[in-house]
């Protein structure tokens, strides 16, 4: 499992076992770690593309989720990233 380490870590025994229960540890805690960073660019991004047409995020999100649009942040997030006309046009639904 110390395949592709450098120096002892990866020839030594008590430091590669050492250096993959560590590396075992952070790959546990960073899986959880992805999905909080994740979820935090969605919203950066969802946010930029509300306040260009004069909202902020949480008054775009109450205003999704009172018309009953059930699109998750990630594909918000998309929309506002790469599709800005599409999100125009969901922006345009939720203020009427």
């Amino acid at each position: 499992m110390a395949k592709g380490y450098f120096g002892r870590r990866k020839n030594v025994w008590t430091v590669a076992k050492n250096a993959v229960e560590k590396g075992l540890s952070y790959s546990y805690r960073d899986r959880r770690n992805k999905k909080r960073t994740f979820r935090s660019l969605w919203i950066q991004r969802i946010n930029a593309g509300a306040r260009e047409h004069g909202l902020s995020y949480s008054a775009f999100m109450g205003l999704v989720k009172s018309n009953g649009i059930e699109l998750n942040r990630k594909v918000l997030a998309d929309l506002a990233m790469n599709h800005p006309e599409a999100f125009k046009a969901i922006v345009d639904k939720v203020k009427k």
